[in-house]
């Protein structure tokens, strides 16, 4: 949510600016806007997309600045929101992502001083802020003025009267610093810079930065020093990169043999049956899963999974109702593709005021969360570009799988055998994908015959049932078609008073214990003439009596056919919105991180 950027250097500032916020449009935006320190200051914004706006952008020359793209939630979407923000005097600009809470206080206070304000913002208060503390040291205006706010931020300031360096300063909301050789970078995510450098440096909450050309100094709220661990990203600008395919979406989607075996690569055993993750705790009686959106539907996924490999109850909780009503007892596990999502940051700070243990799967070494809980594992998948998660989402629910695995394992309710043949199908599962992949011009007829409608069900039973969930979710986020996820059984509890010839359903039909009650349910929709799509077991001889359509997926042992079926999920929803002609990769309203409440 929101992109920010800044550069100190020998380049110019501009073209770096624009080429980081570039990078980083996946997070969603709807003005853009930089300020370049050269002769004096200078701040150029707008409504519209980057390229629009480069077409706008003055000659402005200098070697340190700052930009931003801007997702609207105090004000309008207009010029006068958009950031940076400048003092009264012209000579101290701001971007800022997170919501300041006691803005209207503040703003009160400083037009009672003098200040005027042009936007709705509530960001434009930090400038000013700063602007009143300032006697000479902006790094110690900074941390004088953000010790008077409430709420969330990541904020970065230059001013006119200090053209050398760039002040960084972050509170629940992300900041990285790219170190370079005699430049520096600061962003709210690492693609901003990653053409530039792969050395990292993270900020903590409450730290701030002074950024120079060759310098880069932390200290904590108080003025004191921080020494802090540059970090190496292995990834590189290639992995950021659409590589040929017309949208990052595609190109995540096809990448899922690559990242399953790399969120496996290590874990499971290539000699004998076995699951390595050493520092997962023995003692595990009671497990609350907390995420938001796709991350909560894989969440629920596990649940199925552990309950029935490690006979342990699983608790599924929305990270933004957790913090407020969920259980604060046992194991928590946040699962989060960013590892900024402020919702499940807050789970997380309320489980462990509780004494909960808590473990984080992630995307994102050196996130916030990872650095708050007791054990973090990574999903390994490199950056996802993409708004709409594809291959972070198998990979999360290959981490629980093998989770549960471990789990089953050590309270001996999963034998060895047992154990034998789910390691034997996830060692194959990269092969699997590949073969669901080879299905894509067959999926593609498919949506074909789904892209003009304006409803469409998706319904599953047991594990599938989250995945109908998440399967309805990834057409809505992409597609703009609405689409609603069912267990199959609650459709004669209401739904079906929505379903008629005009509605599509899509049936994920697994060779189950409820594979004759889905035959049931499916018999049940024809009946009222909707079209029915089965996503089924290539082994089923009995759906083509029943569906009209059918996209097969291989025969797998329980639970490890989620993520195939998962990958054909991804690709009907992507098809049917590039038929549309939707903007697959950026979809509107919404943002890749949300990392305010």
């Amino acid at each position: 949510m929101c992109g920010i950027a800044g550069y100190v250097g020998h380049r110019n500032a501009a073209e770096v600016l624009i080429d980081c916020l570039k990078r980083l449009e996946y997070r969603g935006y709807d003005s853009v806007g930089i300020g370049v320190i050269g002769k004096k200051l200078s701040v150029f914004k707008d409504v519209g997309e980057i390229k629009d706006v480069r077409e706008k952008l003055p000659e402005m020359h200098g070697n340190i600045g700052i930009g931003h793209t801007r997702w609207a939630t105090h004000g309008k979407v207009s010029r006068e929101n958009a950031h940076p923000h400048l003092s009264c005097d012209g000579k101290i600009a701001l971007v800022h992502n997170g919501i300041i809470e006691n803005f209207k206080t503040l703003k009160e206070e400083l037009e009672n001083k003098g200040h005027k304000f042009l936007s709705e913002t509530d960001s434009e208060v930090i400038v000013h802020l700063i602007e009143e503390e300032y006697d000479g040291k902006i790094e110690e205006a900074v941390i004088s003025a953000i010790k008077k706010i409430k709420g969330s931020y990541a904020i970065v300031v230059i001013s006119q009267n200090e053209p050398e360096k760039i002040i960084a300063a972050r509170k629940g909301s992300p900041l990285i610093i790219g170190v370079g050789d005699n430049e520096n970078f600061v962003a709210s995510d690492i693609p901003a810079f990653l053409k530039y450098t792969n050395r990292v440096i993270y900020l903590n909450d409450g730290e701030v930065c002074v950024i120079e050309n060759n310098n880069v100094k932390v200290a904590d709220d108080g003025g004191k020093e921080v020494l802090k661990e540059e970090k190496m990203v292995d990834w590189d600008i290639e992995d950021a990169e659409k590589s040929g395919y017309q949208h990052f979406m595609l190109k995540e989607i096809h990448e899922q043999p690559s990242t399953i075996y790399n969120a496996l690569m290590g874990r499971v055993s290539e000699i004998e049956p076995d699951i390595n993750l050493e520092d997962l705790e023995s003692n595990i009686d009671e497990i609350t899963i907390v995420a938001c959106g796709t991350s909560f539907y894989a969440g629920m996924v596990g649940k199925y999974i552990i309950e029935k490999l490690a006979s342990i109850p699983v608790f599924v909780e929305l990270s933004s109702e957790y913090q407020y009503f969920g259980r604060k007892s046992g194991t928590v596990i946040a699962v989060t593709q960013s590892g900024e999502t402020a919702d499940t940051i807050g789970a997380i700070k309320e489980a462990k005021k509780y004494g909960c243990n808590t473990i984080a799967i992630t995307n994102v070494a050196g996130s916030s969360i990872t650095r708050m809980v007791d054990l973090s594992i990574s999903t390994r998948c490199g950056p996802e570009i993409g708004v709409a998660a594809t291959k972070t989402f198998t990979s999360q629910i290959a981490i629980l799988f093998l989770i549960a695995l471990k789990l089953g394992i050590k309270n001996s309710h999963l034998s060895n055998e047992e154990l034998q043949r789910y390691v034997s199908s996830l060692r194959r599962l990269p092969l699997y994908l590949e073969n669901v992949l080879e299905k894509e011009d067959e999926i593609i007829e498919i949506a074909k015959k789904l892209k003009d409608r304006k409803s469409i069900f998706f319904i599953g039973r047991g594990a599938n049932y989250p995945l109908a969930l998440e399967g309805a979710l990834k057409l809505k986020e992409v597609s703009y078609i609405h689409a609603e996820g069912f267990a199959a059984g609650e459709l004669k509890h209401g739904p079906f008073a929505l379903l008629d010839e005009d509605t599509p359903v899509i049936a994920i039909v697994a060779k189950d214990s409820v594979h004759d009650k889905m035959l049931s349910n499916i018999g049940e929709i024809k009946a009222r003439n909707a079209m029915v799509i089965a996503i089924a077991d290539e082994s089923d001889e009995e759906i083509d009596k029943y569906a009209d359509y059918v996209i097969r997926f291989p025969s797998l042992p329980e639970f490890v056919s989620s993520i195939p079926i998962a990958v054909i999920l991804q690709l009907l929803a992507y098809h049917v919105a590039n038929l549309r002609g939707c903007s697959i990769d950026k979809p509107r309203n919404l943002a890749k991180s949300v990392t305010v409440e």
